[in-house]
């Protein structure tokens, strides 16, 4: 038997202190990314400059937007923009290096200003670009990063309360960046409400000049070549969504959501079971692991409601469901609920709807 003493056991996370070191108590404020490609913001930012307002206010900091990009008007005028959205200042940092996305010189243009302007937290778009940006950035400022949030607050000592799906969605878990700064999130789009725009509203604009060295970055731009699939699914900020699941039994009967989708002029989109079967394309797929929508109208046929589906319709002003199985999840989050077979009713609906609905109609439908 050893007389060595046992090792102190390490503490849990539950019972660290949230007590800043003295260096981080100097880091206030409200920062958004602002995601611009080909001269164009991505509506994601704005919904965070939502959000950020909110938490902004419940600090009683500024909100500021961030904006990389080229020299130019249109990032001028986007820096403009996010006043309208509720920015009190905005960061410019230009620079012909930062003309398109890479990841090497973006990171230093962020990790530079971050550093020189502390933030307290720093929030950005779980888009392709913004997921590539926040996990190089925080790993460079060795802080921490929540991905994926459906909600976030401000807890009673201040801190970020950053909430997320967890165990494939059957869990929502509350992350804190205990000791380190900025407390950093990206936020799918359509999770967040799109704030209100107040024209006129004005802030004040701080440049920045990033320090940059082409000749020491490895990634060039050798041209741009759009997706020919990027116009095909504009799941995500649709007024009128329609999508199917396992209910509809087979790939063709899918072909009933489709038809339904036309004539309400509509995006049609499934569950994930159905990517997984090879019915729909990853793009259609709605739900936690797919695409967040928050329609007007959202009709679910055959769809049983589990929470990584609920996590991603939720926000829907109308949700139908038809569905033979009463006791089905959707059933308890949807506004109105059908109980009868999706491969009967689908068709009869959508010869209701060509009948009653010009293209005119549609509008309306949809306002």
């Amino acid at each position: 038997m050893s007389d060595k003493p046992a090792a102190p056991a390490a503490p849990s996370r539950a019972s660290m202190k949230k007590e800043l070191p003295e260096h981080f108590r100097g880091y206030k404020h409200v920062w958004v990314f602002i995601e611009i490609e080909r001269g164009a913001v991505h509506p994601v930012s704005f919904e965070l400059l939502g959000e950020g307002r909110k938490l902004a206010d419940k600090l009683g900091v500024e909100l500021a937007s961030v904006i990389v990009g080229a020299p130019g008007e249109a990032t001028r005028q986007a820096a403009q923009e996010t006043f309208a959205y509720g920015a009190d200042l905005a960061y410019l940092v230009e620079d012909e290096i930062l003309t398109d996305y890479r990841n090497e010189p973006y990171s230093q243009a962020m990790t530079q200003l971050v550093n020189a302007h502390k933030p307290e937290i720093l929030l950005l778009g779980a888009t392709t670009l913004g997921r590539d940006l926040a996990g190089s950035v925080a790993t460079t400022l060795l802080t921490g990063l929540t991905a994926d949030c459906t909600e976030l607050a401000v807890d009673a000592d201040g801190s970020l309360a950053a909430t997320r799906p967890t165990f494939g969605g059957s869990l929502l878990c509350t992350i804190y960046t205990l000791n380190y700064r900025p407390q950093m999130a990206t936020v799918r789009p359509r999770v967040m409400a799109m704030p209100e725009r107040l024209e006129g509203r004005q802030g004040r604009i701080i440049e920045f000049k990033p320090d940059l060295d082409e000749d020491k970055i490895l990634t060039k731009i050798l041209k741009f070549i759009p997706d020919r699939d990027s116009a095909k699914s504009n799941l995500a900020y649709a007024d009128i969504v329609v999508a199917g699941g396992l209910g509809l039994q087979s790939a063709e009967n899918f072909q009933l959501v489709r038809n339904l989708a036309s004539v309400l002029g509509a995006e049609f989109g499934g569950s994930r079971p159905l990517v997984q079967k090879g019915w729909i394309g990853s793009d259609r797929q709605i739900g936690q692991t797919g695409k967040t929508i928050r329609p007007k109208l959202y009709i679910a046929a055959g769809i049983s409601g589990a929470i990584q589906h609920r996590v991603g319709v939720e926000g829907a002003d109308c949700i139908v469901a038809i569905n033979t199985d009463k006791d089905a999840p959707i059933f308890g989050f949807a506004h109105l609920g059908v109980v009868t077979d999706a491969i009967r009713l689908l068709p009869a609906l959508t010869e209701a709807f060509r009948k009653r609905l010009s293209p005119h109609g549609r509008d309306r439908l949809a306002g």
